[in-house]
């Protein structure tokens, strides 16, 4: 290079210094340099050791711009240092070659939302990562030898933060690669998280579970099930209780809000009295913006009707379908209109407020819930009635059984117009998508008939309804604007809909982050900490991370399992322990310490329950490592109690909420308002905290909760009827204070909630935009409490950032040109229709191949005896694997079902069953046909299968072909040991 090359050189270092600081690794780049002279690499290598990598940088490019005495040629050498070190990005900044101005901003995003989530990331298994990372070209050989020797010394963590520094250095597309080798080491919840995608929120169990603990038959990603079916209902698997997660697929934990949220219960008459003073009430009139959004719709266009929560997207919806099925009625067709929605109270909801209210008078509107699968099949409500409201998976099944021929199933061809309620949530994996899937494919074969002149299948008009269709995880606007057009393309839209709000942008709730000073004593959590550590040292364990965090809870969940396979039950009882004192700290650090004791002290008596026999049933070992541990928490009882009877030392975020809700409360002439926490045992012990407060009574606060209806051993779950109580009273005026778990996000129609409260709690941009959405009055506020360094703070504003990008992306897809957008949508529904007959093949391909049970024998987690083989085991309605062997009945007992309901269908649970050696429970025992079958959980036990020891947490992951249960010849034996007993007794 000429002299003129290097002194250019120099003032392009000046003028990206800024960026080349953040880009360049100094300590391998100084051993590369050498024009530099010794004395001034030791200054700069002196830099890097007191003050960092950064620092460091900024240091040698200072060095370089005012020093004038290099050789000539230096600048090559600088270069080619640079891109021998893996510094390519900051390499083209030097030879003036810098990225476009909208690469370089999508890659200042990537930047950025690492930083943001670094404490969510630093949880990966750094060794795996880093290895894949540097086989996709992100790390040169240094890197990771750098990296995996900071991790021997530091451990994962550091090593983490080390990656992550050197990652984020490397020039744009980095971040693609980096999500490729998230994905190959398995680390998909982290994955979602840097998608945008929520993981489990619900903060409890995260397994899957089946029907005997959650499990679908349909679908292994249908929702969960109680216990309870109809031989002949249409709506067998659904139970009314269908729900999608924000994520797009169906949530199939039993623990997960957004699933378990709603059961079966009592059906109420919620119609109003009809009364002539209602009539001039049913007059739908609506507000021009509302007009403007519904007119596609009234000239029979698929739309998506994008409005913010309050606006009256669902009154739009209705007007809709008033003027469709009169233009129906008029041209002398027939029209039948079915609204679909994601959680059973919406059921009600749209019912009573909204469909019934206004429509009822001149159609026939009828809702499908709990009580009329007992009366009445679904095709004869859909044949019997010209609007239907019911969940999403209802119909799916339904449309299942058709296609497999079977008479009690409907066709989508029997509507004329399906409105979707919260339409965002059809996506891939989810309820409302399989049911999108099958119209999109009746939709290609029409225009495959139509070729031949024969006449095309009839196909309803699509309505979707969302107030925040979000942008997927989204990482610039291009990719947001093709998430919406994604979204589009699914529901088949013609355009999406929307408005800007100029005379309403003052009801938006006023939003403000209250940030919680970190701990500085935590006695009692250094108590259990304690207990912890000898519980380490007893099991000779190591973990890898703080206990209190979700670090800790994923590896202590790993050690279990690993303990249950090799029959280590030493290790297994000491993890699954070890487990419930994570969870103690995680609530002491958001609840009392009072609410964590009593969760303590409440797993130890119920483990202690286990080992004591029924009478006239043997004795139950109790190993000498449960007696340690039973003895451990005995001996460290009396100072937890004392310690939580000092308020001095209780986390500082309750005291941020009790700050806010004061003042919510003495500000406001009519509070109400809502408090979204992330567990259900969280939401409780919360409430019983307000209650017990007479500050909160001084003020007038009236509290109660709200969470979910799925059976789960650490909460009692509500009932409907008690969910449907609460909410009564809360739009009344009777509760003032709700709260909730993630259930309530979505759907509660309250226009006089006046603030929100999101505590500890943080998902996804669309979660953010509901749950701010449920304050609707004027001068509403919404606050987010968070502790300092949690994380939760920066994940909001990424939320934020989010949703900025979601809004000019539906601007952006409005305005596209008609034929682009077509093409566009067009590219995504073939995509659709061959991703689903992939899928389906793959299915029949995996169903052959399944094998035979005399392949697998179950022994018990805990204690590794021998429960069964295979060949003993069958199952009911395609769902409840069940053994009914002598052999069996004489190695469980049966316990009382603390939580058991009254069911009035084909079979009800009767108790627990558990092993008669240690006491571990095995399943539930359920009575079918007036038959006793012994229902088995497959999480609890270990898995002999092809000689090596496996565990699941569902059914549907054993590659094995189970028979039916066959009630005829076990009803036969059941009457000739009756028939027996009588002989003998005469």
């Amino acid at each position: 290079m000429s002299c003129d090359q290097d002194a250019e050189t120099r003032h392009v270092l000046g003028c990206f210094r800024d960026r080349l600081k953040r880009l360049i690794q100094v300590e391998p780049l100084l051993d590369l340099l050498h024009f530099l002279e010794p004395d001034r690499k030791d200054r700069i290598k002196a830099k890097f050791r007191e003050e960092g990598d950064i620092n460091a940088a900024a240091f040698l490019i200072d060095e370089i711009i005012h020093s004038k005495n290099y050789a000539r040629g230096w600048s090559r050498e600088l270069i080619a240092a640079l891109e021998t070190v893996g510094c390519r990005h900051a390499a083209k900044y030097v030879l003036n070659s810098p990225p476009e101005p909208t690469e370089e901003a999508e890659n200042d995003s990537c930047v950025r939302l690492i930083d943001l989530l670094q404490l969510t990331l630093v949880s990966m298994k750094t060794g795996d990562v880093c290895a894949h990372c540097r086989a996709l070209g992100l790390l040169t050989l240094e890197d990771q030898e750098n990296i995996m020797k900071l991790t021997e010394n530091q451990g994962n963590i550091g090593g983490a933060r080390l990656l992550l520094k050197r990652l984020v250095k490397n020039e744009a597309g980095w971040f693609s690669k980096f999500l490729q080798a998230l994905e190959d080491t398995e680390h998909h919840d982290l994955v979602r998280e840097l998608r945008g995608e929520p993981c489990n929120e619900d903060g409890e169990a995260v397994s899957v579970k089946t029907v005997e603990e959650g499990e679908q038959s349909c679908s292994e990603t249908m929702p969960v099930l109680p216990p309870v079916l109809s031989a002949n209902s249409s709506l067998l698997s659904e139970d009314l209780d269908s729900s999608v997660d924000s994520s797009g697929g169906l949530c199939t934990s039993a623990d997960n809000e957004e699933v378990d949220m709603y059961k079966e219960g009592e059906e109420e008459d919620l119609t109003e009295d009809d009364d002539p003073s209602e009539e001039s009430k049913r007059d739908i009139v609506l507000r021009d913006y509302q007009m403007e959004v519904a007119r596609p719709a009234l000239e029979e266009k698929n739309i998506i009707i994008c409005l913010p929560t309050g606006s009256g997207k669902t009154r739009v919806a209705v007007y809709i379908t008033k003027k469709h099925l009169e233009r129906k009625k008029q041209m002398g067709q027939p029209g039948k209109v079915v609204v679909l929605v994601n959680k059973v109270p919406l059921v009600e909801q749209h019912y009573k407020a909204e469909f019934g209210r206004f429509l009822k008078h001149q159609y026939s509107v009828e809702r499908v819930s709990g009580a009329s699968q007992l009366k009445i099949s679904f095709p004869q409500i859909i044949e019997q009635n010209d609007i239907i409201i019911c969940t999403a998976q209802i119909l799916e099944n339904s449309l299942a059984k058709a296609k497999n021929g079977d008479e009690d199933g409907i066709k989508l061809s029997q509507f004329t117009l399906m409105v979707i309620d919260e339409c965002h949530h059809t996506k891939k994996g989810g309820v409302y998508n399989h049911i999108m899937i099958r119209y999109l494919s009746q939709k290609h074969k029409n225009q495959l008939l139509k070729k031949q002149e024969k006449s095309p299948v009839p196909l309803p008009q699509i309505l979707g309804l969302t107030a925040s269709p979000g942008v997927g995880g989204a990482m610039n606007q291009q990719m947001a604007e093709e998430h919406i057009l994604q979204i589009c393309a699914n529901l088949d839209a013609f355009t999406i809909k929307t408005t800007t709000f100029k005379e309403e942008e003052a009801k938006t709730p006023y939003k403000r982050i209250a940030r919680a000073e970190e701990r500085k004593e935590d006695p009692f959590g250094d108590v259990i900490k304690k207990i912890m550590d000898e519980i380490h040292t007893h099991a000779d364990l190591k973990p890898l991370c703080d206990p209190g965090t979700q670090y800790y809870e994923q590896w202590v969940v790993q050690k279990e399992q690993n303990a249950a396979k090799e029959e280590n039950q030493m290790v297994r009882v000491c993890a699954e322990h070890l487990r419930q004192y994570n969870e103690a700290l995680h609530q002491s650090n958001t609840i009392r310490m009072s609410d964590a004791f009593r969760f303590l002290n409440k797993y130890h008596t119920e483990e202690l329950k286990t080992k004591s026999s029924p009478d006239e049933e043997g004795t139950i070992t109790i190993t000498d490592t449960e007696r340690f541990l039973f003895t451990l928490f005995k001996d460290n009882k009396a100072k937890l109690q004392e310690l939580m009877g000092k308020p001095q030392y209780e986390n500082n975020s309750l005291a941020q909420l009790k700050t806010n809700i004061l003042k919510e409360f003495s500000t406001r002439e009519r509070a109400r308002g809502i408090i979204f926490t992330r567990t259900r045992l969280s939401a409780i012990a919360l409430c019983q905290w307000i209650q017990e407060n007479p500050k909160f009574d001084e003020v007038g606060v009236r509290a109660s909760y709200l969470i979910g209806g799925g059976d789960q051993s650490v909460v009692k779950p509500m009932t409907a009827a008690e969910q449907k109580d609460v909410l009564n009273k809360f739009r009344d005026g009777q509760i003032n204070l709700l709260i909730a778990t993630t259930v309530a996000e979505e759907g509660l129609d309250i226009a006089e909630c006046n603030f929100v409260i999101r505590y500890c709690l943080v998902t996804n941009e669309i979660a953010m935009i509901q749950a701010r959405g449920r304050g609707r009055a004027e001068d509403s506020s919404y606050t987010l409490v968070a502790e300092a360094g949690s994380g939760v703070a920066e994940r909001e504003s990424v939320n934020e950032y989010r949703e900025k990008m979601m809004s000019t992306a539906i601007v952006k897809v409005c305005k596209m040109n008609r034929a682009d957008y077509e093409k566009k949508t067009r590219e995504f529904q073939m995509q659709a229709i061959i991703e689903e007959k992939v899928k389906i093949k793959k299915k029949l391909l995996k169903g052959m191949m399944k094998e035979p049970p005399s392949k697998i024998s179950l022994s018990c987690r805990q204690c590794s005896v021998f429960v069964c083989s295979g060949e003993d085991i069958e199952k009911i309605e395609n769902m409840h694997h069940v053994n009914v062997t002598k052999q069996f009945s004489k190695l469980f007992t049966v316990r009382e079902n603390a939580s058991l309901q009254e069911r009035l269908l084909d079979y009800e649970t009767n108790g627990v069953i558990a092993c008669k050696n240690c006491g571990q429970q095995w399943g539930s025992m359920m009575l079918y046909k007036s038959i006793e079958c012994p229902c088995l959980h497959i999480k609890h036990f270990v898995v002999t299968y092809s000689s090596k020891k496996k565990t699941f947490s569902k059914w549907s992951e054993l590659p094995i072909k189970f028979p039916a249960f066959d009630y005829t010849q076990h009803a036969d034996l059941l009457v000739e040991d009756s028939e027996e007993e009588d002989l003998e007794t005469d």
